[in-house]
């Protein structure tokens, strides 16, 4: 006999999973309503921007619809360096759930379904100059440089990667290079491959590229993404200047030619505090100009990927229990110890632009959420735990290399030191995917989403997450089978601003449900920011807890007890719900301080990849890294302007 868990009327998992019920494929239906007078979207422009004709599929109250926007082939230099030799053309193949074969030598494919969206983002800096130097007949093979960076040894590719990363940074790389020739060529087949696999109503992709700026090894890089396929004749990388604001005022100059475009700043987590710094990378100050440049150009960030989660950092966030989440703490590419956390995480950031609105006039740091993989395997999505095959080619494509199981085929860990086995790769956690909220599968309606931040990311898993905020809404709208409707019609949703109404709490709404192919939702949060008395503070709260179980005192969802049998990795079946949802209204609210608010959604614990990796090899886990993980799913914040 099957046990059945209730989880509150079908329609309402309907509605959050894919729009409306009452609107199938194909059937017309009203645009949303207008967000009511209190309530101001996010860059209206661009949401407005219209849609030329409605897709199968195509919902009025918007479909989650799920990518990745960090993707890198054989074009990119670390890439091709480590033995990658996919792509653009596989990477969408990968994403459509065809199996390509791995650096490694095994076939690699998505277990849980193919994606909806992709773009593939190779560094602009010496884009294809790796490519072209394997080639016996190219100059570039003769040069010093490319000494060893096609030997069958791990340990000579590491060598020569090092060099290059280290000219590269230096700026010191042959100008040979950076020929106008290879980048012409790479970057139109990047296009090609975008414009041959773009399906409308299907699968879309977009053409982009990386900005890999990294100043003293401090990360600045930037995906670029095009919304359509009128693009720039090369890319501006960080070869022209390393400075970002200049990528930016690139940017303005291509959009006044009709060319529209932004850029999503990543691993902030790299940047020792460089990335949401207090001033420019010039040493000038923040103004007002710098604001809406940044915010013109760059509306979302990715707040977790391969190379850990940037979401927030203990050190900032000591009262958050969940802060711990796949946390790297060194430069990206070495292992010198970050120093400087604040400037380096994104929710600290969301604190210090609600503090300079307040005290400034301007927020710089303004910023919806998404997540990526940053794969350099050619293979989006490839962020599944129990299907995790790392980062890097054949630099850590075995588990060995990575550190999740003994080195030179040892059964124990016994006489190895399990903190240095796999080196940095350890930190490394299998996140994430990027989801928005868009009326069909196509450019110009997901490009829409990303532009008005009605965008989530997750550690992976495809959790699908809703939140709204406004004053109005119908007393019964958490029953009502046009929740989503209503949550248009009289509020505004995640990434937008709610202004004040007559000194009156907003009510929140949100919405989360379970990917099917992972683990069962445990709890529900609203990470608040706010200002107070001139100093930027935050709280999470717990506000849907699973299985019956109800907020206490304290704040907090009872523990409901969900566990994992690590000999197996099955998860407690038993505990946990399919879909959370509430109507909350803050009890600290006030309406004279300046506030952010987004929702987080907490999985039941699962293995991680590196104890699926142990459990495979018949070996025990690498006792320094955290056996399991609480995958995630984060949704745009929603801004509390206290002022129109």
């Amino acid at each position: 006999m099957t046990t059945m868990r209730y989880v509150g009327p079908a329609v309402l998992v309907g509605l959050i999973v894919g729009g409306t019920a009452a609107f199938s494929a194909g059937q017309l239906a009203p645009a949303p309503a207008k967000p009511a007078a209190t309530a101001r979207a996010a860059a209206p422009a661009a949401a407005k921007a219209p849609v030329k004709q409605r897709l199968p599929g195509y919902s009025a109250d918007r479909n989650a619809y799920f990518g990745d926007l960090h993707v890198h082939t054989q074009l990119s230099f670390d890439a091709y360096i480590f033995n990658v030799r996919r792509s653009p053309d596989d990477a969408y193949r990968f994403a459509k759930g065809e199996a390509i074969g791995h650096a490694q030598g095994y076939d690699i494919r998505l277990a849980g379904g193919p994606l909806d969206f992709v773009a593939v983002t190779d560094h602009a800096e010496y884009i294809g100059a790796i490519r072209e130097a394997a080639d016996p007949k190219s100059p570039l093979s003769k040069l010093p440089v490319t000494e060893g960076l096609f030997s069958p040894e791990p340990a000579a590719i590491r060598a020569a990667f090092t060099r290059v990363v280290t000219a590269f940074r230096d700026n010191t790389l042959p100008k040979e290079f950076s020929s106008p020739e290879i980048v012409s060529k790479s970057w139109n087949e990047i296009q090609d491959a975008a414009a041959r696999h773009n399906q409308p109503g299907r699968f879309t992709t977009f053409v982009g590229y990386e900005f890999t700026s990294a100043p003293d090894g401090r990360n600045l890089h930037r995906n670029v993404i095009f919304r359509g396929s009128k693009v720039v004749g090369a890319p501006y990388s960080a070869n022209m200047s390393r400075d970002p604001e200049d990528l930016w005022k690139a940017m303005d100059g291509w959009r006044s030619k009709g060319i529209e475009a932004l850029a999503i700043p990543h691993n902030s987590n790299g940047s020792d505090g460089l990335m949401f710094d207090s001033v420019r990378l010039n040493g000038q100050p923040l103004d007002r100009a710098y604001a809406d440049l940044r915010n013109r150009n760059e509306p979302l960030v990715e707040i977790s990927q391969i190379k850990g989660t940037s979401e927030t950092h203990p050190s900032l966030s000591p009262n958050d229990e969940w802060a711990n989440f796949e946390i790297m703490e060194s430069y990206i590419g070495t292992d010198k110890a970050i120093t400087k956390f604040q400037g380096g995480y994104v929710r600290k950031a969301l604190e210090d632009g609600i503090l300079l609105r307040q005290t400034k006039g301007y927020n710089p740091f303004k910023f919806g959420f998404i997540s990526s993989s940053d794969t350099h395997n050619a293979a989006p999505g490839s962020v599944e735990e129990p299907n995790y095959f790392s980062k890097t080619g054949r630099n850590d494509g075995a588990p060995e290399l990575r550190g999740s199981t003994p080195p030179k085929g040892a059964k124990t860990w016994e006489g190895t030191d399990p903190s240095t086995a796999g080196g940095r790769f350890q930190s490394w956690g299998a996140s994430g995917l990027a989801g928005v909220w868009a009326e069909e599968n196509s450019r110009e309606a997901i490009y829409a989403a990303m532009r008005r931040k009605e965008t989530f990311a997750t550690s992976g898993p495809r959790i699908k997450v809703r939140f709204f905020a406004g004053y109005d809404f119908p007393a019964d709208v958490m029953a009502r089978t046009d929740a989503v409707r209503q949550a248009y019609a009289h509020g505004v949703p995640m990434g937008g601003d709610l202004l004040p109404s007559k000194g009156r709490a907003p009510k929140f709404l949100l919405w989360a449900v379970r990917d099917p192919s992972s683990g069962y939702l445990q709890r529900a949060q609203i990470v608040k920011g706010w200002v107070e008395n001139g100093v930027a503070k935050e709280r999470v709260f717990d506000v849907a807890c699973a299985d019956g179980g109800k907020v206490d005192a304290s704040g907090r969802c009872p523990a409901n007890g969900a566990g994992v049998d690590l000999k197996t990795c099955q998860p407690d079946r038993f505990k946990g719900d399919v879909q959370l949802s509430t109507a909350w209204t803050d009890p600290t609210f006030n309406p004279k301080q300046r506030a952010f608010y987004y929702v987080r959604v907490l999985e039941n614990p699962s293995c991680r990849w590196s104890t699926w990796d142990a459990l495979r090899n018949g070996t025990p886990p690498n006792p320094k890294l955290a056996p399991t993980v609480m995958e995630r799913a984060w949704s745009s914040p929603i801004w509390f302007e206290p002022q129109a």
